[in-house]
Order: C-alpha cells, then structure tokens, then sequence
C-alpha cells in the first residue's frame, strides 16, 4: 500500500524549490527553453525508468544523464557559479551589518536617502543632456572582482561628481561607477555583458552590462540611455525601463529597506 507521509510533503517542496531557482537562473541567463527541454527529458527519463521499467531504453537513459550532467556544468559555469553565489552571500547577516553600519557609525535613513536623491538627481540632469552613464549599487554580495577593474575614488556621494565622471570628454565615462558603503568607490570599471537573447535590439551595451551585473549577484544597476535619455533600473537579471525621476526614487528608497 502506498504511503504518503510529512517527509514526501517536505521532499516534493524542496525538489520544486530547487526547480523555481533553476528556472530563475535559465530565465536570467535566456535559457529558458534549455530549461523546459531538460525537464522534458528527466520526465521521460523516469517514467521509462521508475514506471514503465524498461530496461534496454533506461539503461540509455541513464547513460545520457551521467554523460549529461558533467556536459551541463561546462555549459552552465556562469549559472552554476552564480548559484553558490547566492547561497553563500551575507544575507543572513545583512541585518547585523545594516545595524552595525547605521548605529555604530551613525548612519540613519535620513542620511541614506539623501544619497539616494544626488544619485537621482545627477541621473536626471544626465537624461535631459543626453548623457550615457551606468551606475552600480553593491548590496550584501561583494563587487570586489569589479571594482578592481576601474579606478579607485572612494568618495562621498556627489551629483557633480557623478556628473563629471561621465561627462562625454572624461576618460572614465564609458565605465560604470560602483557605489559601496553610500560611497563612490571606483569609476570606468568593466562589467560581464549579459548574452540573453530576450534583451530588445534598441537597448545598447550600457544595459546588456547592467543585466550582465545583476544576473550574478543581488546588485541594483541604473542605465542612463546616451540617445534617448532614458532612465531604467536592473536588478535580479530583469530590466525596468523608462522610470521617471520620481519612479527611481523611490525604487532605490524601498530597494535599500
């Protein structure tokens, strides 16, 4: 007799949870057809294993998928390493380091989005000028990698200086600039280009690099588009395009709660 108990309940949640986050991941990443044919495949697989029980077309099926899974992880490298990313950021202790960062230094949300609004209004200056510019915000997963491909300033927040480092003629305007701690840390830093085939034809390299970034960790990206002036937000591998000034406002606001 077939028993159904607690410890299948917890099993099937943790295998569709683990599905969910692979399928995050494909989407991200725009694999996501790769993603529905693999569970097509595993799905045909048991049932020729576990239900049908044939032995010649299961004993081949099995063979493909121990062949398969080490073929998947040169495939997926990028994904695989963002994965353990995620699992092994800080979050846990994010709360510890807010507290810590807000009490002991005498940091308080006043001052916060303060720094919020220069970010914002130097993107709104930057739109009506037509002025490209790509400005990454680290969160709880370190950008160290990055930061050390660009420049370092390590300075406070400034409209102008935001301004300036992407003017057209400044050396480091075709860079991004990563703020860390509410601090400009380093400009004309290089960011990985997102390969999604989803991404719109019209959108440039500025926002394939912002996808890039926040595909591989929890950053938030703001693009300022050089012909449009459009103002659009990336983070978690999705774009967000055409915010108004007030709109970015209170995304960054409610990102940092």
């Amino acid at each position: 007799m077939f028993e159904f108990g607690i410890k299948d309940v917890i099993d099937i949640l943790l295998v569709a949870v683990l599905l969910f986050y692979i399928w995050r991941l494909m989407k991200a990443s725009g694999s996501l057809n790769i993603f529905y044919g693999l569970l097509v495949f595993v799905i045909t697989w048991i049932i020729v294993s576990q239900i049908l029980e044939m032995k010649l077309l299961g004993s081949i099926f099995d063979k493909l998928v121990s062949v398969g899974v080490i073929a998947l992880i040169i495939l997926f490298q990028e994904e695989i390493r963002r994965f353990f990313l995620t699992l092994g950021s800080q979050r846990k202790l994010s709360f510890i380091t807010k507290y810590f960062y807000k009490n002991a230094l005498g940091v308080s949300d006043e001052h916060e989005d303060r720094q919020i609004m220069r970010i914002v209004l130097a993107c709104d200056y930057m739109a009506k000028n037509l002025v490209g510019a790509l400005i990454v915000l680290e969160r709880d997963m370190s950008l160290s990698d990055v930061i050390k491909s660009g420049e370092t300033i390590d300075s406070n927040i400034s409209s102008e200086l935001l301004k300036n480092i992407f003017f057209k003629n400044s050396p480091l305007h075709d860079g991004a600039v990563i703020i860390s701690h509410n601090r400009i840390t380093a400009a004309g830093c290089v960011l990985p280009v997102s390969h999604n085939l989803n991404i719109p034809k019209e959108l440039g390299l500025r926002h394939r690099a912002a996808l890039g970034i926040t595909s591989q960790s929890d950053a938030i990206a703001i693009i300022v588009s050089e012909e449009t002036g459009a103002i659009s937000v990336a983070q978690g591998g999705e774009l967000h395009l055409r915010l108004a000034s007030n709109e970015l406002e209170n995304y960054l606001i409610n990102a940092q709660k």
